[in-house]
């Protein structure tokens, strides 16, 4: 990770369910944090590209989670919908130190719509 970035804790890693979701609220809106079952965490844009679904609500399998609105599935590490859907949930470096997650908020891409069907 860029040593660079300026980390903000926002919590514990046990505070997000394996295979689940909680949400951070910030000024870029809301932050999802995700917790594999292997204890990876990512941290994505509360927002699916394609019509906006809350991915925190989401099903996590794997290093994916997949919208409940319309079954748009996302990459966890990069935020981008898997083939052949089209788009990108912003993205946040996380970090877990400690037990302790923390976020690069500084270095949040935004995301991008999909289609736009619905």
């Amino acid at each position: 990770m860029d040593q660079s970035i300026s980390w903000i804790t926002v919590g514990s890693v046990e505070d997000i369910p394996r295979q689940g979701a909680r949400v951070v609220r910030t000024d870029f809106g809301d932050i999802a944090l995700f917790r594999t079952v292997a204890d990876e965490v990512y941290a994505l844009e509360d927002r699916c590209p394609h019509a906006g679904g809350p991915l925190s609500q989401g099903i996590v399998h794997g290093a994916r989670v997949t919208c409940p609105l319309h079954s748009w599935v996302i990459d966890l590490a990069s935020g981008e919908a898997v083939g052949p859907d089209e788009g990108c949930a912003g993205h946040c470096p996380v970090r877990v130190v400690d037990g302790t997650v923390q976020l690069g908020l500084a270095a949040f891409r935004p995301g991008r719509g999909g289609c736009g069907h619905g």
